[in-house]
């Protein structure tokens, strides 16, 4: 789990837009992209992202 205040302070390289902690990933639902977190360390390259389906995108 990161530390909420460092989830405030980052945005998505794409878009700029907050983002939203959702398990293991921080997912900027404007760019429809989840960035990983691996070993606590937030992932924040666009090619290491994964695109968002619309149906994930409704179930958050």
């Amino acid at each position: 789990m990161i530390d909420q205040k460092l989830i405030e302070i980052l945005v998505c390289p794409k878009t700029h837009s907050p983002l939203i902690q959702h398990g293991d990933e921080l997912i900027s639902t404007e760019a429809k992209l989840a960035y990983p977190i691996r070993d606590g360390i937030p992932i924040m390259l666009i090619d290491e992202a994964r695109e968002l389906s619309q149906e994930e995108l409704e179930k958050l």
